[in-house]
């Protein structure tokens, strides 16, 4: 069974996409921009503060769903720069304490809204 995840506390999704789906005990989270969650307008400032945006708006996802950050096992972080993964990566600190989830990091050409940093996520359910 599938069940549909939303919460007006992050971005809405720009597609046919869902912000989440808990399906087998875990929670997928789709990838999450810098969109601000009030104005669905891309947050302007580089990648320390958009980073915080996109794990701030995928703690409200994973609280929605009865989960949490600490509940992570996976992310998958999508950088426009690869530059940018020092900052990325301390902010990125800051959100996740040992145990870490297990993570991919993808340069990628381009990303929607031509934001800096996508990160998506797989947390154990709650």
């Amino acid at each position: 069974m599938r069940k549909d995840i939303r919460t007006p506390k992050a971005p809405q999704a720009i597609g046919p996409y869902s912000q989440a789906i808990a399906a087998a005990g875990f929670v997928f989270c789709s990838g999450q921009i810098s969109l601000v969650p009030e104005t669905g307008e891309i947050l302007d400032g580089g990648i320390e503060d958009q980073t915080r945006l996109v794990l701030g708006n995928l703690e409200a996802v994973l609280e929605a769903a009865g989960t949490s950050l600490d509940r992570v096992v996976k992310t998958t972080v999508f950088l426009r720069d690869m530059n940018d993964f020092p900052a990325m990566n301390k902010v990125y600190g800051e959100f996740f304490k040992p145990p870490c989830p297990a993570r991919s990091t993808i340069q990628v050409a381009r990303l929607p809204r031509d934001a800096r940093v996508e990160i998506e996520a797989v947390a154990l359910g709650g």
